[in-house]
């Protein structure tokens, strides 16, 4: 089932979402329905990266609308369709300089996607667990949902008290009216005034009644509108603040706008009543009648309370961002961005007639010395019910753009508060009013602060200063926080960043892999509970022996995770944090060839290494580490496929892979063949193709190996290498053949001959693999490598590609050796024909 499918049989709540992402022009909905499988089938990520790559798949994209038209062409119900696709793919055609942007955008829908899917798939992991459906639901909900039946329920009371009022009014006013013109004794009169009295004494009683159960309600409203705007509303949106940096939390607005719409409705109702009792007054009324006394303070009270409820009920649904941005609340200068703001109160009778005007720092907000802006695009929007699925009151704003505003006192200006650029916070603000039933209030919301970069070599700094606020601060209106910011406790840092893992990779810090940070901070302590990291530790000062800072060395890691590593750390593949000191004590209690993998500490940009234990002769491990792959690496190379086909040169230089068992006991194989890229039988369209790989090879001494020892945990002598563009050429990508004999030499770049294996030296490695180490080569297979032949292509001055070239394409490359092929899954290319007629495999001819 592809993406696209499962996103359309989401629950409400999540397919509203979806319905919400594609509300925008960037990609439309139907372009994404139809060319739902090819799209999917294509690596966007790479083409946001690779011009060439972009500018293929572009062209695919528009054979595809013409393909598509011309269906529609031939359908007769689908002229609307056809008329369609013609116009976008005019408009893609914008992108004909740039289809990088394109690709951008496009893995931009992708990616929001899958977090929508991940939530819901979240959500119903969470409801599974509920022995009752109910089991989760928050106390204080509960109450509110309780809270609000009885005062519906009062307000239905009252709808029959009122009834009753009336009726007894006009009993007494026809009564006396009556009494007036009868012509009757003055015995009679008397009794008859006597009957009115007590008819006007149960009348008085009963406005009294009225207006004491009208008091009585509004002091219930009171509470409850406390606990709507004081406590939900609030908790809602510390909720939204911290999900735009990660967190999994529940924005959904549907529960609150049930609430805030039914308790409007029975203030606009106790209006009602209001308005009744003055008919009723106006009708008849009596010395010391309490309805004129007491209805001017309960006319006052109904109407603060609707104002505030309405004022409150104006909220920013989605917070301001970029399709193609780092996240929410990062905007940069001439790029559109969208933000959605939506009224809690549902009334058709408000359906487009509430306009709803956006600006940019408000005089209010205002610092002398920030930058000022323009904000350009489509100012004016009415609150409506067609752009969301479930009725809900919302104007979608999707093509704003902020533009510099000049100064006349020339340049920007120098702030008082000395803040850089990515400190500096904005907030972007809509009006609107509301005038319904009599009651007319000026509504105004503002988002949370943004950060507005004009270059995205701002983005990671801009990012920080988002982390960094939302994380810390929970009043959105601070926007001099970073004037005085505060530190962080490390419980609160370590959640943060727990939550960027989880946005990046679909899974958080385990309490190791947040110790392990701890100890990198703050040295090894009982409890880091008290521990604090202050804003310029985080994203200012360069971390010891580094030029680059903790917020750098992090975001390296999760751009990393994000593009080439999410699935092995979703499932846990990945150890991450670990210090070398902890790393040795683990592997050296394990069997030969267990390895994990954790992240470089020296890589600016992000690297990932392995390690795995050895054991000599005598029994002593040691573990060796091969320096760390960077995504220059992984762009080429899989990490899956590194671990399957890596190789290291032993005596008489056969290659072995030494990796065998993922820390702790799973074999290598069953922990990631599903995501090795080469497949095998039917599921291999390329079968009947011979086939070619790139394989990593060292020798023996391109890795740093240590053995047992006295260990101690992560310091500066701990760290890995310099990263692979600094390494030493005693280590070599290899392309070699597997059930092929052709090769192209244009297939090795000259960055992919670099050393990739730490080469510190800690320590000497082990004269050689004990004999009955399960990853030892047989030797059969060490008599047929020739050491001449990597000798020859490593020596000084020799052109690796064209020497192997040379040698791949020569017409003796057979001459001597009869080829017998092994079974489908077998890796390995076999030069020993004696062996390969032992295990009884059959004779295949090579077709010259």
């Amino acid at each position: 089932m592809t993406q696209w499918e499962r996103l359309q049989q989401l629950d409400t709540v999540y397919s509203q979402r979806a319905s919400d992402l594609y509300n925008r022009d960037e990609f439309p909905m139907e372009v994404r329905h139809y060319l739902s499988h090819w799209i999917e089938g294509q690596d966007w990520e790479r083409a946001s990266r690779d011009s060439s790559q972009a500018a293929f798949l572009f062209q695919v994209l528009l054979e595809n609308l013409d393909n598509q038209f011309s269906r529609f062409a031939q359908e007769k119900d689908s002229f609307l369709l056809q008329r369609n696709f013609r116009r976008y793919k005019q408009n893609f055609q914008k992108y004909q300089e740039e289809p990088y942007t394109l690709a951008s955008i496009i893995n931009w829908f992708l990616v929001k996607e899958r977090e929508i899917l991940n939530d819901a798939e979240l959500a119903q992991q969470v409801q599974t667990l509920q022995v009752q459906p109910t089991a989760m639901e928050l106390e204080s909900q509960r109450k509110v949902e309780k809270s609000l039946k009885d005062l519906k329920t009062k307000v239905e009371v009252m709808e029959h008290s009122i009834r009753c009022l009336e009726e007894q009014q006009d009993e007494f006013d026809f009564k006396y009216q009556t009494h007036l013109m009868d012509c009757c004794t003055e015995e009679e009169k008397k009794m008859q005034a006597e009957g009115l009295q007590k008819l006007l004494n149960a009348l008085d009683k009963c406005r009294k009644n009225f207006l004491s159960e009208i008091s009585t309600m509004l002091d219930a409203a009171d509470v409850l509108s406390s606990a709507l705007i004081d406590e939900e509303l609030v908790d809602w949106k510390w909720r939204q603040q911290k999900s735009c940096i990660g967190a999994p939390d529940d924005t959904s607005l549907e529960h609150l706008e049930k609430w805030f719409t039914q308790i409007i409705e029975c203030m606009f109702q106790l209006q009602k009543f209001l308005q009744k009792l003055d008919e009723l007054v106006g009708k008849m009324t009596y010395e010391k009648d309490p309805i004129p006394i007491q209805k001017p303070r309960l006319k006052r009270r109904v109407e603060t309370l609707l104002t505030n409820l309405i004022k409150s009920s104006f909220v920013i649904e989605t917070q301001p961002s970029m399709p193609q941005g780092r996240g929410p609340l990062v905007l940069r200068t001439n790029i559109q961005f969208s933000v959605k703001v939506r009224l809690l109160y549902k009334a058709s009778e408000l359906n487009h007639v509430m306009k709803v005007t956006v600006s940019v720092n408000n005089a209010a907000s205002q610092l002398k010395g920030f930058r000022k802006f323009n904000v350009l695009g489509t100012l004016s929007k009415a609150l409506n019910m067609a752009e969301s699925l479930n009725g809900s009151m919302v104007a979608d704003f999707r093509h704003l753009t902020l533009k510099d505003q000049k100064v006349t006192s020339g340049g920007k200006g120098i702030s008082d508060l000395s803040l850089s650029v990515t400190e500096e916070l904005h907030r972007i603000t809509f009006q609107t009013q509301f005038d319904y039933q009599g009651l007319s209030v000026p509504l105004e919301t503002s988002s949370l602060p943004v950060v507005v970069i004009s270059n995205s070599s701002q983005q990671q700094s801009a990012w920080a200063s988002v982390l960094w606020f939302n994380m810390l601060c929970s009043d959105p209106t601070n926007v001099k926080f970073f004037e005085t910011s505060p530190a962080a406790t490390w419980p609160q840092f370590g959640e943060m960043l727990s939550w960027q893992f989880h946005s990046c990779g679909k899974r958080g810090l385990d309490s190791d892999q947040l110790e392990t940070l701890a100890i990198k901070l703050f040295g090894k302590q009982q409890s880091y509970d008290n521990c604090k990291i202050s804003w310029t530790k985080f994203s200012k000062e360069n971390l010891p022996d580094t030029n680059f800072t903790l917020w750098v060395w992090l975001d390296g890691i999760l751009t990393l995770v994000k593009l080439y590593l999410s699935d092995l750390w979703s499932d846990g593949s990945i150890m991450g944090f670990v210090s070398k000191g902890k790393e040795r004590l683990l592997l050296k209690k394990k069997q030969d060839g267990t390895f994990l993998l954790r992240f470089s500490e020296s890589i600016k940009d992000g690297g990932i290494t392995f390690s795995w234990v050895q054991y000599a002769n005598d029994g002593t491990p040691s573990v060796q580490t091969v320096k760390p792959f960077t995504s220059a690496d992984l762009k080429q190379i899989a990490l899956p496929d590194i671990l399957c086909n890596f190789r290291m040169m032993i005596a008489e230089n056969v290659p072995i892979n030494p990796l065998c068992y993922l820390y702790p006991d799973t074999p290598k194989d069953q922990a990631f063949s599903k995501y090795y890229s080469e497949k095998t039988g039917e599921e291999n369209p390329y079968l009947k193709y011979l086939k070619q790989k790139l394989v990593f090879v060292s020798d023996r001494n391109g890795c740093s190996g240590v053995r047992e020892g006295t260990e101690s945990d992560l310091s500066t002598q701990d760290r890995d290498p310099p990263s692979v563009s600094d390494a030493g050429n005693d280590d070599l990508l290899l392309q070699v053949l597997e059930k092929s004999p052709m090769l192209s030499s244009s297939t090795i770049d000259d960055d992919t001959l670099n050393s990739i294996l730490d080469s510190d030296s800690e320590s000497t490695i082990p004269e050689a693999f004990p004999p009955t180490a399960p990853h030892t080569s047989p030797s059969w297979l060490q008599d047929n490598f020739s050491e001449n032949l990597f000798a020859e292509a490593l020596s000084p001055g020799i052109d690796v590609n064209l020497t192997l070239h040379e040698f791949l394409n020569s017409p003796n490359i057979l001459n001597g050796i009869n080829l017998r092929m092994p079974p489908e899954e077998s890796d390995d290319f076999f030069l020993n024909s004696g062996l390969i007629q032992e295990l009884g495999y059959p004779n295949i001819p090579l077709t010259p």
